[in-house]
């Protein structure tokens, strides 16, 4: 071998923001990056019943810490995440859903979307008031 060719390196490609060139991409990652807060979320609520598991005091102590001033801006900031998240998988819902024709036209993704979101939103209501 020349000497020329035992000192060239290979090549790497930097990965560091492929991501931030197109704005498809951003807000994919933005979408995978709210499941960290759901994870979350979902730890906060399994200490809950971990809480309720051990005795009255520990859980009134864990509904305690639930009223404090960080725990309450926590769960706002998890509040417009979740509600980033939803919105983002009722856009994707047409796009894994077989297509839907009405009078011979495809429905519009736009529609399916809105549907998904109202339907959610009037159970959810129905619950509330049952609960309530």
């Amino acid at each position: 071998m020349s000497a020329q060719t035992d000192k060239r390196r290979p090549y790497v490609r930097p990965m560091d923001s492929w991501w931030k060139r197109d704005p498809f991409f951003v807000r994919y990652m933005i979408m995978e990056a709210t499941s960290v807060l759901v994870a979350l979320y979902a730890v906060i609520l399994l200490v809950g019943l971990l809480r309720l598991s051990q005795g009255e005091a520990a859980y009134k102590g864990w509904l305690e810490a639930l009223k404090s001033t960080p725990s309450i801006v926590l769960h706002v900031v998890i509040l417009v995440v979740f509600l980033y998240h939803l919105w983002s998988w009722f856009k994707v819902m047409p796009k894994t859903m077989p297509m839907i024709f009405v009078d011979g036209k495809k429905l519009p993704a736009e529609t399916i979307t809105y549907t998904g979101v109202t339907v959610a939103v009037v159970v959810n209501v129905i619950v509330l008031i049952i609960l309530v």
